[in-house]
């Protein structure tokens, strides 16, 4: 079948002549058409990867092995958050008691979990939960060097431990009054509530309630510094030089058992609970002093209480309250 010819009207020379078609028009058409096509293919392509209808049988399972690993590091992390909180237990202890103990410089957050490289976790990154899975490492490589160094460290107090027996018997380290003799631990180490002038100012000590007349306990050995009312608010009192820079205070007392100058060894009786001086109420107010300075006792009864009683006492000194002195 031949091609249509097509004409047109030339009014000039009042004749018919044929259409030549532009090549250049028949080529942009087919170009256009051609983009369009391959345009719409693209689409079509994008929203059937996007189906979930469309997924294969492996692509579901592979979903669900995700969603399972997920849940598994989530489990896990817990687990590591719960370990975490007691390498910290051990690190304060350590720092705070032990090392303290033998004048040792305590050991940075920084030195004991460590800094590492950011090359380090390079292989694990590029996958749809690279950061859930390199969080979880970096926080086992963190304990797990976090118990090298506490292993080490424990190590060198041992050894001191060893060369030192004087030194461990003269540390406070006991409860000055019993736990079966006590009502209550009544106010902690740190900023309380004054029971007089209801201002909020600093506590240098722990207060044990206890009945008039329960026996006090030297915390460790040492010389009887004191035993009078020469301090201003703490009525009856005793002090004990325990040597190597620590020295016990012990206030409010309603009889002594002890005099100046007199040795002492840790667990001995060296007074009676009072209410004398500036006191609310019958209690002992215990401080603990280190090189001239005022230190936490919550960290110095190791030597008769439990872990577990260590933890409850230590929920207790922390809260903010009124002291009874």
């Amino acid at each position: 079948m031949s091609k249509k010819v097509k004409y047109y009207y030339d009014s000039e020379n009042l004749a018919y002549r044929k259409i030549k078609p532009q090549k250049r028009k028949k080529f942009g058409y087919a170009l256009l058409f051609l983009i369009a096509s391959a345009l719409f293919g693209f689409l079509c392509f994008v929203m059937f990867m996007n189906i979930p209808y469309f997924k294969t049988p492996k692509d579901k399972l592979q979903a669900r092995e995700i969603e399972n690993l997920k849940v598994k590091y989530s489990i896990l992390n817990k687990k590591i958050e719960s370990l975490e909180e007691v390498a910290s237990d051990l690190e304060n202890r350590d720092n705070n008691l032990y090392r303290t103990f033998f004048n040792y410089a305590p050991i940075s957050t920084e030195k004991r979990r460590g800094i590492f490289d950011k090359n380090r976790y390079k292989e694990l990154e590029g996958f749809n939960n690279s950061e859930l899975v390199i969080n979880t490492t970096k926080k086992v490589d963190g304990i797990s060097k976090a118990l090298a160094f506490q292993s080490k460290s424990l190590d060198e107090i041992l050894k001191l431990a060893r060369a030192k027996d004087k030194l461990l018997s003269a540390i406070p380290a006991i409860q000055p009054v019993k736990n079966e003799d006590l009502k209550r631990m009544a106010s902690g180490f740190g900023y309380r509530t004054d029971p007089f002038t209801k201002a909020r100012k600093m506590h240098e000590g722990m207060d044990f309630t206890a009945s008039t007349g329960t026996p006090i306990y030297a915390t460790g050995d040492g010389v009887v510094k004191s035993a009078d009312n020469s301090l201003s608010g703490y009525g009856n009192h005793i002090e004990i030089n325990h040597g190597f820079g620590y020295l016990t205070l012990y206030g409010h007392l309603s009889s002594y058992k002890v005099r100046p100058g007199q040795r002492v060894k840790r667990g001995d009786i060296i007074g009676l609970v009072g209410s004398t001086g500036r006191s609310q109420a019958p209690h002992l107010h215990y401080e603990v002093h280190k090189d001239g300075k005022v230190v936490n006792p919550i960290n110095f009864y190791y030597g008769n209480i439990s872990a577990a009683e260590y933890k409850v006492i230590s929920k207790i000194a922390n809260q903010e309250n009124q002291s009874l002195d």
